[in-house]
């Protein structure tokens, strides 16, 4: 090693500096984590109510038309 020292001191400082961002990095990623979650959530409820609507107007549609139809019929 020559005339290279290491200080142990300065390498446990930048190694809890290091392990408090990789914790920091991991509370951020449960956050994303979660808000992706919650989002897929959303969007999954999403299509269920756009599904359900979807069929209550084509039902709605269909009834109208018979009216209409019915309507004609009487003319």
């Amino acid at each position: 090693m020559g005339d290279e020292r290491i200080d142990l001191a300065y390498v446990g400082r930048a190694l809890q500096r290091l392990t408090d961002e990789v914790a920091s990095l991991r509370d951020d990623m449960q956050v994303v984590t979660a808000i992706v979650q919650r989002l897929d959530n959303s969007h999954t409820r999403l299509l269920t109510e756009i599904r359900a609507t979807h069929s209550q107007v084509t039902r709605l549609g269909d009834r109208v038309r018979r009216l209409e139809a019915a309507d004609e019929n009487e003319k």
